[in-house]
């Protein structure tokens, strides 16, 4: 069904992922998840050596936390992971979790933060990623490769990230590979739900930050960039249309993109199980870097 003949009633249960969990009720399932995501996040910072809140630019919100593997090598993989939680919620300090799986394999895991709403609108929170992008970009110049990994609004603006007009930058970062998981690609059917009310957008806003309209732009800025696009088997009908239509039409602009079903996992479960080196996802990405 078309979302545009949706009641908002209907549009708000289709953007409400804790309610298409089959594990649990919706509250419950969202508590699980930031248990999962604090509890992997101390087992990261217990394994790695870590640098907390560095400041990539002059705003308070504007930190990453680097989980550094311990080794000599400086011919290191970096994979920049950007939370979720709707533009509104959770934050850099439940993010570093999926250094659990990627230290052990001598890959450097950078979280980052941003301001989310209401001190953050959109505008300012993809402005916030491109430019931590860029920061990490230079602290690390020597990595062997760079990937983007984003949860659900995080998948969100690492497409953005991807969707970058880089002349605007003192840098152009070539991103190797992206892992979006359960993302949302197109901004305009949150509009009229409850999600923007602290977000605020216009259409205008949700129009010039939805990666599904810049699609011409990541041809240019990431022409080889490999995309993963993962979807929960459990997550919402419209979410799971957001993430095929997202594949098909990067796929019908000629990049290199795949798409990844999930059997088994919900909107939550679906990164929650991340921190898991045998998780399918988890292999999918150590394999990404691996080629």
């Amino acid at each position: 069904m078309d979302w545009t003949k949706m009641t908002k009633d209907e549009l708000e249960r289709q953007y409400s992922p804790s309610r298409w969990s089959h594990r649990m009720d919706a509250d419950a399932v969202i508590q699980a998840h930031v248990k999962a995501l604090k509890a992997g996040t101390e087992r990261a910072r217990s394994l790695a050596q870590t640098l907390l809140n560095i400041p990539y630019g002059e705003g308070d919100g504007e930190k990453l936390d680097i989980y550094i593997p311990k080794t000599n090598s400086l011919d290191l993989n970096l994979v920049i992971y950007i939370h979720g939680g709707y533009w509104q919620f959770l934050s850099k300090e439940e993010s570093g979790f999926l250094a659990v799986p990627l230290i052990e394999k001598g890959v450097v895991v950078v979280a980052v933060g941003y301001d989310i709403a209401p001190k953050g609108n959109m505008d300012l929170m993809v402005s916030q990623v491109r430019r931590s992008v860029v920061s990490i970009v230079q602290q690390y110049s020597h990595i062997r490769g760079l990937y983007l990994c984003g949860h659900s609004a995080g998948a969100h603006l690492a497409a953005m990230v991807l969707s970058t007009d880089w002349s605007q930058y003192s840098l152009n970062p070539q991103i190797k590979g992206a892992f979006l998981v359960s993302g949302i690609y197109d901004l305009l059917p949150i509009l009229p739900t409850y999600i923007n009310e602290p977000l605020k957008m216009t259409e205008a806003v949700a129009a010039r930050n939805s990666p599904s309209q810049l699609v011409s732009q990541l041809q240019v800025s990431s022409p080889s960039c490999q995309i993963i696009v993962a979807v929960a088997e459990n997550d919402s009908p419209e979410f799971r249309k957001q993430s095929e239509e997202y594949y098909t039409t990067l796929r019908a602009a000629g990049l290199k993109v795949s798409l990844e079903d999930v059997p088994d996992t919900d909107h939550f479960s679906v990164v929650d199980q991340m921190v898991d080196p045998e998780f399918c996802l988890t292999k999918l990405l150590l394999k990404m870097m691996d080629s």
